[in-house]
């Protein structure tokens, strides 16, 4: 599997923000527009209801005081309050002299006493109270006439019920804005952040070698701006990386004529070896070995010249994995023995270029020869759609820190320093990579399943659909 990535703290994407603004901002608003519509409502409701209430029981004990005499009782009261105007939910309380005429649920003692103290010294007023957990409006008016007091009682029990109802509404409606703010937020934001992900697939199109892509034109005087830059930086880009490849590819071939030169000399100094003197036998030596990493050297360049100039094509067909290993390891001179199969599938076959493939795993092999203390085993395994070809040495290993470097060209590693001998050009395993990119897979380097020093090379290629003729 591939190394794990870096662990970063937590953070929303741009577009969770956009549509948590949305939904927040419609939240806050709705909010907002609820208290204001409830306190607002309230206030008017209760207003209304006492200023009627009030009216009303202003006109009530008038007429109550005109209907009274100096010889009435409290007996008396009942029959003139019958004649008064009743308001609904409200109940009429009278003190004359000395006696009190209750209501039919509310008696003296449920009065508020600081309001009852006020009317006693001949001033109105009117006060909220709560009898039984139910909220009350009390009016209170002295009948200054008569030694007598009258208190009309009005239940508000039914704005406070208008008031929950019109609150569940209006949470009811805050919950609705809420959402729709959300759905108007995702829709927003997938329009805002469309061309943002055009840029990031085109980016990464780019990354994986399609230097011909390009961006549309949006249309749009503010994204146009962006798309013209995007393009133009990419046509640079490509300009610049073409210009290398054909500057790497000329000198490579400009090369070619006097390392052939150099080598038929070579070779002519190797036929008569035997009239030279040791020390001539041992600098033609370092030549021959000098030249031949030369002559690697420019057939590798030419090579990553094509792939950096995108002219690098696949001559597919349908390849048997085994068959391609097992010819791979006869080249090498491996033991056969090294291979293990680790799938019940024994017929495992790709779609791709042999001789790509082949170089790939040849160079696999190489390093893990010539770097990795020998090869230690070769394994095939089926993973889900693909097939993954294994390679395990006996040598160092390769640190985490430089398992994403290893790949790189020229690079060799913190063991670069201990080659002497080596003869190799650095590209290799840039080389593997670059054909594996080229066949739709990957490529990486781990430790060793069995935990014992050494490397792993990982070839991961899709499983070709199917069996078919193998070439």
């Amino acid at each position: 599997m591939n190394a794990p990535p870096t662990s970063r703290s937590f953070s929303f994407g741009l577009q969770t923000r956009i549509l948590l603004s949305y939904a927040i901002g419609g939240l806050a608003i709705s909010l907002l527009l609820a208290g204001a519509t409830l306190t607002f409502t309230r206030q008017q409701l209760v207003d209304d209801r006492e200023a009627s209430a009030a009216a009303i029981a202003v006109n009530n004990a008038s007429r109550l005081s005109n209907q009274l005499t100096p010889e009435s009782t409290i007996e008396d009261v009942p029959g003139i309050i019958d004649s008064l105007t009743r308001i609904e939910g409200a109940q009429t309380i009278v003190r004359l002299n000395d006696s009190w005429l209750p209501g039919t649920e509310i008696g003296f003692a449920d009065l508020p006493l600081p309001l009852v103290d006020q009317v006693s010294e001949g001033k109105p007023g009117q006060m909220r109270s709560s009898i039984e957990e139910r909220p009350y409006l009390t009016i209170g008016i002295p009948l200054v006439a008569f030694e007598a007091d009258y208190f009309e009682v009005v239940d508000l029990s039914d704005v406070d019920s208008t008031l929950d109802n019109l609150q569940i509404i209006i949470v009811g409606a805050a919950t609705v804005t809420t959402i729709l703010g959300a759905l108007i937020g995702l829709w927003a934001s997938r329009r805002t952040l469309r061309p943002l992900r055009r840029v990031g697939e085109a980016a990464a199109a780019i990354a994986g070698g399609n230097l011909d892509t390009r961006l549309d034109e949006q249309h749009d005087p503010d994204l146009d701006v962006l798309t013209e830059s995007f393009n133009e930086m990419v046509r640079a880009l490509e300009d610049r990386i073409q210009r290398d490849a054909r500057f790497a590819s000329d000198v490579s071939h400009e090369l070619r004529s006097p390392l052939m030169t150099l080598t038929s000399s070579v070779a002519v100094l190797e036929a008569r070896r035997h009239e030279l003197s040791e020390r001539s036998r041992t600098a033609l030596d370092l030549l021959s070995i000098d030249l031949s990493r030369f002559s690697r050297l420019v057939e590798d360049l030419l090579e990553i010249s094509r792939f950096d100039g995108g002219v690098a094509s696949l001559e597919n067909s349908s390849i048997k994995i085994h068959s391609l290993v097992s010819a791979t390891l006869r080249t090498h001179h491996v033991d056969s023995s090294v291979l293990v199969e680790l799938t019940p599938i024994s017929d495992l076959y790709v779609h791709g270029d042999k001789r790509r493939l082949g170089r790939a795993l040849s160079n696999l092999l190489t390093n893990g020869i010539q770097y990795g203390g020998g090869i230690t085993s070769v394994s095939i395994s089926a993973e889900d759609d693909s097939v993954e070809i294994a390679v395990e040495d006996a040598g160092p290993g390769v640190s985490e820190s430089e398992r994403a470097e290893i790949f790189d060209r020229f690079s060799r590693g913190s063991s670069a320093g201990r080659r002497g001998d080596d003869t190799g050009s650095g590209l290799g395993l840039s080389m593997v990579r670059e054909d594996i990119r080229l066949h739709g897979g990957q490529v990486w380097v781990e430790g060793r399943l069995d935990g014992k020093s050494g490397a792993r090379f990982v070839i991961q290629l899709p499983m070709a659909e199917g069996l078919g003729s193998e070439q």
